[in-house]
């Protein structure tokens, strides 16, 4: 079966300028209900192999500086029930802390972080973080989230709950109906240069493109971005 892209990048063309388009009473096929879980474990179990060595070398590097490998955060699922997100820590221990005390003393770290959520140049991120982020490799322990079903191996990016009503402020909605991706299209298309509350129309246009042919699309795309480490 052949897969179209044509329609699902026409919608990431003006996905910029386009309003977001609320979804109601959306249909699941068959895939987005049952097949999206069985590929997501099936998948899963066959990278096991493959990715345990290179978690466990990671976790012994990142150990270096006596802090903990893992990061485990607060983060929004499926029908808003929130879960633990597992990741490879890329900052300084107490990062929150240092977060706060920067945005507390310059505005202009205040306004990109409450308008995007990240940093451009965070004096926080590790040297080793910053490979990590650079190649995707911070995101995975996100494979064992899925194995346990609070994630997908494609769908939109979990989000904190302190972030919550800015998303639900933008109007997004497919989100809930989705397990969050350990990639999915804004990871691949939008991160870079979109604000927060613009995610939504991400979400929004992949709830409404779903397929097997779109997943399996975006994880070859991932891949590209971790082998390019044009990641962020």
């Amino acid at each position: 079966m052949a897969f179209d892209n044509t329609n699902l990048y026409m919608k990431l063309a003006s996905i910029e300028l386009a309003p977001v388009k609320r979804v109601s009473a959306r249909r699941f096929r068959i895939y987005q209900s049952a097949g999206k879980r069985v590929l997501d474990l099936v998948l899963a179990v066959l990278m096991l192999p493959v990715l345990l060595p290179i978690i466990a070398i990671i976790w012994l590097v990142v150990r270096a500086d006596g802090g903990a490998a893992f990061f485990v955060q607060p983060r929004v699922g499926r029908n808003g029930k929130v879960f633990q997100c597992y990741k490879f820590r890329s900052m300084v221990l107490d990062a929150e802390g240092v977060l706060e005390r920067m945005i507390a003393s310059d505005p202009a770290v205040a306004h990109e972080w409450h308008t995007y959520q990240k940093l451009t140049r965070d004096p926080r991120i590790t040297t080793i973080g910053r490979v990590l982020r650079k190649t995707s490799l911070d995101e995975l322990p996100q494979i064992f989230n899925v194995l346990k079903g609070d994630m997908s191996l494609v769908g939109p990016r979990p989000f904190l709950p302190s972030q919550k009503a800015i998303y639900d402020a933008a109007g997004g909605e497919a989100y809930y109906d989705l397990r969050p991706g350990v990639t999915g299209l804004w990871q691949v298309v939008g991160r870079h240069d979109t604000t927060f509350a613009n995610r939504v129309r991400f979400d929004e246009a992949y709830g409404r493109s779903c397929s097997l042919m779109a997943d399996l699309s975006l994880i070859f795309r991932t891949a590209k971005v971790v082998v390019m480490r044009t990641g962020n």
